[in-house]
Order: structure tokens, then C-alpha cells, then sequence
């Protein structure tokens, strides 16, 4: 039996991936990464560059400190400048004082750079590259060359841009990066010049591209196929510009399609976990389409689709999706039917009789042509699904609502919400008012004190966003509004919808939902 090819990844979503425009970590969160991504079992983690702020040589005087079980922490500089001695270069002492066992060296590979960026002439250009590698290994580092703009420069010149690399493997590189840093290259150019650069070098070729043309998965790839060892990306595909290449596909598209190993084994079912974690750290939204990982990565929505899935999963699912640690979902909609609804059912743990199926069916396309959307609002559809099969809830019954804002003009105090509720809860009448920074969040608070008379646990229940969509804005004021609010108990996320002209009255509909649910699953006992 032919033995399985391996590749190396190669993350440096914590210095590539951190010129995103948005993202900035603290040391904490690349720690947390870190670690992370130790545990999904990459192979080389590059941490930053040391010296170019103190927050990077702060990281790496405690990250090399850490104890890590896959993943090697590697640095990441620059050659010697232009007339320097490489023993004279502050950025490569910088390099040793990080203390990493590994450092990714960038050079220019273009002639454009050499001759106008760094206004010098080619020979000094490859000496630059020469003599900071050698002095890195003589001091006893291990060095990957990151080769930058190598497409660009072997267009331009060809014998320019493979010099670059035959003077880093002759002073000891162990692996030369082909980078598209201007992530123009389409997957022909990428094969193209692989082909032509392979047979010209000794050491394993890697292969570190940018997202500009929207090939940097399909490029990544592409070299993969033509011979390149090492693929560099970031989680999530996180980059300055329109980003790197994103090695959450890459790894799934490397072990499930072509059978390459890049990961431990066991490893690729985490991918999702550690898609969303990094975005959780970086504070940006998850992408919910994102390939493989993705919340709606797996999640069916038309008729069609659903009737087959339901029958043969591989239907319309490439691959399971609990390879990669995701899940099946459906959306309920208008473009659904019976099948949709039972497997949504099953889904959210619902027992629903054949008898209420076509009665829902009716309600949920009636409600989407009113504005209605429960493809993320998954409470207010399972609400619905309970009620359509004769369930009353038994919680609370509200009798009435009322809120207004004052606002004393020339006081220079903000305007006052305060809002009163009246509800029977357990046959006892409550009336509770409350203020709030805005009519939603005074409903909320007194909504909130009037059932905590008798639910005390829904003191963990936040409500966490509040979303509002105007529908046929020709009408003005008088337009029909969307309201999603996010909730959670600290455990669990809910997203429950209402609709109305009146953005008070769909923002109390989400409201009453987001607390029902909240009774009807309540939060596990800690421990």
C-alpha cells in the first residue's frame, strides 16, 4: 500500500492574520490562540514579529515559556538592510533574543523591490538574503525563507527570482515560501510556476498566498497538487487586504479530498471549534458561511433539498458535516415543506404530529410574506411548532403593556424610558414598572422584575442583541419592521423574532418570546 502524503501547515494567524483592520490582540488572546491551536496539532505557529512593538517581544518572552505539545513557535523578521553587516542587524538580534527555535525570514524576491523599495542593486539583493540566513543558522537557528512577491518577481525576472532561492538554501534555509503577497495569482499561474521552480531546489517549497483575486484556498491547494510541502495561512483566513488564505477549508479540503495528511489524527473534527474560537478571541462575528466551518455551512433551506437530505444525506452534503465538528441544520421557511419541518423538529427536540405539519406548514409561509424570518430565529420556531400541535405555555399570561419617553428639552439630561407590565404568573398579579436607556430596554427590565417574582434563575438571562430591519421603506414611518433579539442564560444562545408596523409592539413580541424560552429550557445546574 502507497504510503499517505504529508503536509506541513504553517499558521501565522497571529502576525498576518493580526493586520486585519479591526483586529487587535492582546497578549492574553495570543496565548489563548496559541494554545488553541497546539491542541488542533499545527505544526509551526508564527507568533509575530519581535521588536516591531513591545507587545510582540512581550509575547514571545512568555510564550517561550510555554509548554506545548505539536506546535513549534516560530518568529518572524526580515533580512539585513541594504550595506549592513548581518552581526550588526537589529532585526536579527531581535530575531535570536525571541528565543524561538525556528525564524521565517522574508526577502525580496522581486527585482521591482530590490531595485526601487530598497534602492539597491540585485547582487546586494541577494546577498541581503545570503548572509541573514547564515548568520541565523551559525548562531543555531532553524530558518524558513518566505520568498516575497515570487510570482510577481518570476514574471518579471525569472532568473532574479529563483537566484533568491538558490542563495537561501545554500546558507541553510529549510524550506523556500513561493508568497502571491499581492494575492493576484489565478490556480494556472500558481501550477505554472510551480512546475517551473521545483525542479530547480533541493528543500521542500512552501507556499503563502493572499486572498485579493478570491483564489487563495484554491491556489493553496493547486501547489499542494504540483509539489509544495508547506502551506501558510491564517484561521478563518484573516489578513490585511481581503486576507490569507484560510487553512480551515485547506486542512479539510487536504484530508477529506485529497487525502493528504496535515493533521493529527483525530484533529480535523475540531476545525469548527477552532474557527469559532479564534473569531470569539478576535472579536469579530463568526462567518456563518464559511466553508465547512460555518454555522450555515451544513444547513438546508429549500424544499428540494431538505425532501433529499432527509432520504440520503449525501444528497447535498459533500461530507458529513461531523467530520469537521459541525452539525446538520435546516431552515425553516417558505421554501420549505413537510420534510423541512420534521427534520427542524427532530432538530430542536420537538415531537410534532403529522396533524399539525400542514397547519404549520400555512402559518410559517403566511408569516414569512408578512416579514417574518425563522431561519435564525430558532426559539420563536420552536414556539411555534409547540403551539401549532395545541401547547399552551404555562409560565406567565400578560395582560397588559404600556411605555413612554420624556424627554425635558433644555435640561441636558438624556431622554427617560420607563415602561409597566402586568402579568399573572402562578395565579399572582404582578405590576412592575422600570426605567431604561431606550423604550426596548425598559420593557425589558420591567418585564424581567415582574416574572423574577416567581423565577428567580431568569436573573442569568441577558438579553445580548437587538436588531431591527425596515421592510417597503416607501411607507416611511408607517413601514413594517423586523425585530431579532439575542439572548442568553450564560449557557445557551436564542434568537426569537417579532413583526409589526409598530417597532415597540414587534420588539415586545421578541421580547416575551426570548423569555418563554428561556423558562421552557432552563439553565443546567453548575457542577
Amino acid at each position: 500500500m502507497s504510503e499517505v502524503r504529508e503536509v506541513e501547515l504553517y499558521d501565522t494567524t497571529l502576525r498576518d492574520g493580526a493586520q486585519r483592520a479591526g483586529i487587535s490582540y492582546t497578549i492574553e488572546d495570543r496565548l489563548r490562540i496559541l494554545h488553541k491551536l497546539d491542541q488542533l496539532g499545527v505544526p509551526y505557529v508564527e507568533g509575530g514579529w519581535p521588536g516591531a512593538n513591545p507587545r510582540d517581544s512581550e509575547f514571545f518572552r512568555l510564550a517561550t515559556k510555554e509548554t506545548l505539545r505539536h506546535a513549534t513557535l516560530t518568529a518572524f523578521g526580515m533580512t539585513r538592510r541594504v550595506g549592513e553587516r548581518a552581526e550588526e542587524s537589529q532585526v536579527l538580534r531581535e530575531l535570536l533574543d525571541a528565543g524561538t527555535e525556528v525564524v521565517c525570514l522574508v526577502g525580496k524576491s522581486w527585482d521591482l523591490h530590490v531595485r526601487q523599495a530598497l534602492r539597491t542593486d540585485l547582487a546586494e539583493g541577494l546577498a541581503m538574503i545570503r548572509d541573514s540566513i547564515a548568520f541565523l543558522r551559525r548562531e543555531g537557528r532553524r530558518v524558513f525563507f518566505d520568498a516575497e512577491h515570487f510570482f510577481d518577481g518570476y514574471r518579471s525576472d525569472p532568473a532574479f527570482a529563483l537566484a533568491t532561492l538558490e542563495a537561501a538554501e545554500e546558507a541553510g534555509a529549510e524550506r523556500l515560501v513561493l508568497c502571491d503577497t499581492n494575492g493576484g495569482m489565478l490556480p494556472r499561474d500558481v501550477a505554472e510556476i510551480v512546475d517551473e521552480v521545483r525542479p530547480r531546489v533541493s528543500v521542500p517549497l512552501g507556499v503563502h498566498v493572499h486572498n485579493d483575486t478570491g483564489c487563495a484556498v484554491a491556489n493553496s491547494l493547486v501547489a499542494v497538487e504540483h509539489g509544495v510541502h508547506q502551506v501558510q495561512g491564517t484561521i478563518n483566513g484573516y489578513g490585511e487586504r481581503t486576507g490569507n488564505a484560510d487553512l480551515i477549508p485547506i486542512a479539510a479540503n487536504l484530508t477529506l479530498k485529497m487525502g493528504i495528511r496535515c493533521l493529527p489524527e483525530g484533529s480535523l473534527a475540531r476545525l469548527t471549534e477552532v474557527a469559532h474560537y479564534v473569531a470569539e478571541v478576535a472579536n469579530l462575528p463568526p462567518d456563518s458561511h464559511q466553508p465547512y466551518a460555518g454555522r450555515y455551512a451544513f444547513t438546508h433551506k429549500a424544499g428540494l433539498h431538505t425532501s433529499g437530505v432527509s432520504r440520503f444525506t449525501e444528497a447535498y452534503e459533500h461530507v458529513p458535516p461531523e467530520a469537521v465538528g459541525n452539525r446538520r441544520g435546516v431552515a425553516a421557511s417558505d421554501l420549505g415543506g413537510a420534510s423541512t419541518l420534521r427534520m427542524k423538529a427532530a432538530e430542536l427536540g420537538v415531537e410534532l404530529s403529522e396533524e399539525a405539519i400542514p397547519r404549520l406548514v400555512r402559518e410559517i409561509k403566511e408569516r414569512e410574506a408578512r416579514g417574518y424570518t425563522f431561519e435564525v430565529a430558532d426559539a420563536s420556531l420552536e414556539l411555534l411548532m409547540r403551539r401549532a400541535d395545541g401547547w399552551t405555555q404555562p409560565f406567565f399570561e400578560i395582560e397588559s403593556y404600556r411605555v413612554h419617553v420624556e424627554e425635558r428639552v433644555g435640561d441636558g439630561e438624556p431622554p427617560l424610558a420607563e415602561a409597566t407590565v402586568k402579568v399573572v404568573t402562578k395565579g399572582t398579579r404582578h405590576i412592575e414598572s422600570a426605567e431604561g436607556n431606550g423604550p426596548v430596554s425598559a420593557l425589558d427590565n420591567a418585564l424581567r422584575k415582574a416574572l423574577a417574582n416567581d423565577y428567580p434563575e431568569l436573573e442569568h438571562i441577558t438579553l445580548e442583541d437587538f436588531r431591527v430591519r425596515v421592510f417597503d421603506e416607501t411607507h416611511g414611518t408607517g413601514a413594517v419592521v423586523r425585530v431579532l433579539i439575542d439572548t442568553s442564560n450564560g449557557q445557551r444562545e436564542w434568537t426569537t423574532v417579532g413583526v409589526s408596523e409598530n417597532i415597540i409592539e414587534a420588539s415586545w413580541e421578541a421580547l416575551v418570546d426570548g423569555y418563554l424560552y428561556g423558562l421552557l429550557h432552563p439553565r443546567q445546574a453548575e457542577g
